[in-house]
């Protein structure tokens, strides 16, 4: 039972790995700043390259909470944003007042962990949770 529910684990980690990916690629985000959003060094290109060929994201609990937070500011722009494909994808690298005039991929790069939360709080409260 434990090695079917390991297997499960590893399939839905793989499938996310590929969501990552294409979001990554409807935001327009470059390599180095998708390593930064992942929490990876810019040594690790190589991780890109498996991910989207679906292997599965690391199991530790970084890398699963950041997967969470950007799927859900993913979700927070789809919602506040619902007749605009591309307005959803390009406010991740426009400019806000919000952060100071930096883009939100640029608060999550420079912020890392708290920067991810800093985005999804800000869009939390956009859509009045």
């Amino acid at each position: 039972m434990l090695k079917i529910q390991t297997k499960a684990a590893e399939i839905n980690r793989g499938a996310i790995a590929k969501m990552l990916m294409q979001l990554f690629d409807h935001w327009a985000v470059s390599t180095s700043d998708q390593l930064g959003m992942l929490g990876l060094s810019t040594d690790n290109r190589a991780a890109l390259s498996r991910y989207r060929n679906g292997e599965p994201i690391a199991s530790n609990r970084d890398s699963i909470e950041r997967a969470g937070h950007l799927l859900a500011i993913h979700k927070n722009l789809r919602l506040l944003f619902p007749h605009n494909r591309d307005l959803a994808y390009q406010w991740m690298s426009a400019r806000n007042k919000a952060f100071e005039e930096k883009t939100p991929v640029e608060v999550i790069c420079e912020f890392g962990f708290a920067g991810l939360l800093m985005v999804r709080s800000y869009l939390d409260r956009m859509r009045g949770q």
